[in-house]
């Protein structure tokens, strides 16, 4: 019933007088176009750069947000929450025959705080230009929203010695598998004076000093001008595959929400613990 819905009121647009399309043509590059823009979740400009000027988002238990800025402001609310992830898959593109008007169907995958939302969505599009624009993202869960419960205790954290880097640090995985590309969460503690060299992880990861202080400088080299110091309680977002530096100013416990796996390349393939050795 959407569908038809959809399809009707497209036609009743092309119907009103504009000049006939390679239909089939747009309908792939519409699809391609949706493609592009379920790969562009981890950069909030790109992904936000997919919506026209006076779109609107429809998200399943919040208000209708409407407007570019407004849009943004929500993504970065939802992609900023520890262990975010999204990624859909079109499963049907159409488009009217006057070739700039359309709409995607697929199902999604959602990931937040540790819990996973399958679901589907109807996103209607116009051409603008020579490329598409979404004008309005309509989305919602399969299913009721998931609910979880978890309690770790000091005595079930297992603490090992932190792979991959820099001799002297601990790590202990508290929920998830670090080593699959999944989202997860790691305690990592630190004697003062520690250090971790300029380095990237594949994915994004947020960072919680739970009692110490530390300090974190980005760039593809040390520079003590560059850090930044983060007191207990404090919080950084480190973006996927962003260089940076690291370290510990006094003794210190971190927590790091994130999206595996946990890979920790160096800038300067010489900085690695494993080529030291």
């Amino acid at each position: 019933m959407r569908r038809m819905v959809v399809m009707v009121g497209l036609a009743a647009v092309s119907a009103a007088g504009a000049a006939t399309a390679n239909v089939e043509q747009e309908r792939t590059a519409l699809m391609q176009r949706d493609r592009d823009w379920s790969a562009s979740t981890k950069d909030a400009n790109r992904f936000v750069s997919f919506f026209a000027a006076d779109a609107s988002m429809y998200p399943p238990g919040m208000p209708v947000v409407t407007g570019a800025d407004a849009i943004r402001q929500a993504w970065a609310g939802m992609s900023g929450a520890p262990g975010f992830a999204l990624r859909w898959t079109a499963a049907e593109a159409q488009v009217s025959s006057s070739g700039d008007l359309g709409y995607t169907t697929g199902a999604y995958e959602a990931t937040m705080g540790g819990l996973t939302e399958k679901g589907k969505y109807v996103t209607l599009w116009k051409k603008d230009g020579a490329e598409w624009k979404v004008t309005r993202d309509i989305f919602n869960a399969d299913g009721p929203a998931p609910e979880a419960h978890a309690v770790v205790t000091p005595a079930d954290i297992k603490w090992i010695d932190a792979p991959g880097l820099p001799p002297g640090a601990k790590l202990a995985v508290i929920t998830g598998d670090p080593s699959k590309p999944e989202p997860f969460v790691i305690r990592g503690q630190v004697p003062a004076g520690y250090k971790i060299p300029a380095h990237w992880h594949p994915g994004h990861e947020n960072v919680t000093v739970l009692s110490g202080t530390i300090a974190i400088g980005m760039g593809e080299k040390w520079d003590d001008a560059k850090l930044q110091t983060i007191a207990a309680g404090g919080y950084a977002a480190l973006p996927a595959e962003m260089r940076h530096f690291f370290l510990a100013k006094t003794a210190s416990t971190f927590q790091v929400h994130g999206m595996g796996p946990f890979i920790v390349n160096y800038v300067n393939p010489a900085d690695a613990p494993q080529k030291k050795e």
